[in-house]
């Protein structure tokens, strides 16, 4: 008995077809993770009556090891000393703070659809009567939406040397958009 040949090449080809389509679609996945753009805005509080808002750009190097640039504005507010509450007045008129800064963040946890960095860094600015500085130490953790977008969660510490307030401990949320 003669066996027909041609139905078994033919369905070799959609295999075949179907081997390309997954081979020429596979590198754009090993990409993701590197080199990407982000630009980031976040605002949190601190301890003890603080409130701060950040944006700035971060570069992801391999393995979401990433550098971040900022600018960031902190306020510590305060009661009225009329009303008792806080007021607008009491609130936009204290004590704040505009800072630059430089943070380096190595990857610690990798998982699917999230990743932890350790965020540390130094920054220097202003409180509108002299000079500040200081560092930052904390934690930051993504997860990543769709088409690259991702959602962070910080805890940190910053030091600021003269300043009012040495300690300040907080936690912010935010948004990376991608720029890539």
């Amino acid at each position: 008995m003669k066996r027909n040949t041609s139905f078994g090449w033919k369905w070799k080809g959609v295999y075949l077809l179907i081997s390309l389509f997954f081979l020429c679609s596979f590198p754009k996945t090993l990409h993701a993770q590197t080199n990407a753009n982000h630009l980031l805005a976040g605002g949190g509080i601190s301890y003890r009556n603080g409130v701060d808002a950040t944006i700035g750009f971060e570069h992801t190097t391999s393995y979401h090891n990433a550098w971040e640039y900022f600018a960031n504005g902190y306020v510590q507010y305060g009661k009225d000393s009329e009303t008792g509450t806080i007021t607008n007045r009491s609130f936009f008129h204290n004590y704040h703070t505009w800072m630059f800064g430089v943070a380096y963040k190595p990857c610690v946890i990798r998982g699917r659809n999230h990743h932890g960095n350790i965020r540390i860094g130094g920054m220097a600015g202003s409180d509108t009567e002299k000079f500040v500085g200081g560092g930052s130490v904390g934690y930051e953790h993504s997860y990543t939406l769709h088409n690259d977008w991702e959602v962070f969660f910080l805890v940190k510490e910053d030091v600021v040397a003269r300043g009012e307030d040495l300690f300040r401990t907080g936690l912010s949320v935010g948004v990376k958009i991608p720029l890539n």
